[in-house]
């Protein structure tokens, strides 16, 4: 196991993952990022999560990998 750290940003700022989760490996990391993003889509409000991505760094701060919103949520047209 390996502790990841889920941080969200958009141009206006970033949203910081001070506590991590502990995954397995990368295919449960990208499904707890994709967890969370479903989670924060559907959180009531006015928020537009399509320049939205979360970034996914390991212990040291070095990234893993990202995941736009727009992964999930398509391009507007």
């Amino acid at each position: 196991m390996v502790q990841v750290y889920f941080h969200c940003s958009n141009t206006d700022g970033t949203l910081i993952d001070r506590c991590g989760t502990a995954v397995a490996n990368l295919t449960e990391a990208r499904d707890r990022a994709t967890q969370i993003m479903q989670s924060m889509i559907l959180t009531p409000g006015a928020e537009d999560w399509r320049d939205w991505v979360i970034h996914v760094s390991d212990d040291d701060g070095e990234e893993i990998f990202d995941l736009p919103f727009t992964s999930m949520l398509g391009k507007p047209h």
